[in-house]
């Protein structure tokens, strides 16, 4: 059974949170948070509190150990953009885009051990 976490209006760009996404997906809900722990991005905090949130709510559905989960999905999908401009030479005004971001993350149980590193094969 999946359990979902979401940060809606995220202030930080989909592209820069997206970097992130991509480097959990698939991993197992500790060694996920390690590597937000020491990431230096600014959205690794914002990802890192939608994952707790989301080993929160397993925790209230009783899952029976934390160490069985991993990062089934995650996405971020573009929010709202917020404009902005900034008043340039001789009457101009340059657009300032501030976008914003829906994180989500999925988690779920692993089966067994042996299927742990099925997602982090090699591409070809």
């Amino acid at each position: 059974m999946p359990f979902e976490a979401k940060h809606r209006f995220a202030r930080i760009a989909p592209r820069k949170a997206r970097l992130l996404m991509d480097l959990i997906r698939g991993r197992d809900v500790d060694d996920a948070i390690t590597l937000l722990q020491f990431s230096k991005q600014r959205a690794s905090g914002m990802i890192e509190k939608v994952l707790r949130s989301a080993v929160a709510n397993a925790a209230e559905q009783e899952v029976r150990s934390r160490n069985a989960l991993y990062v089934a999905k995650c996405w971020v999908d573009p929010g709202p953009v917020i404009k902005r401009f900034q008043p340039k030479d001789r009457g101009k005004a340059y657009s300032i885009l501030k976008r914003t971001s829906h994180l989500v993350v999925t988690l779920d149980e692993r089966k067994s051990k042996d299927a742990k590193d099925v997602t982090h094969g090699s591409k070809g």
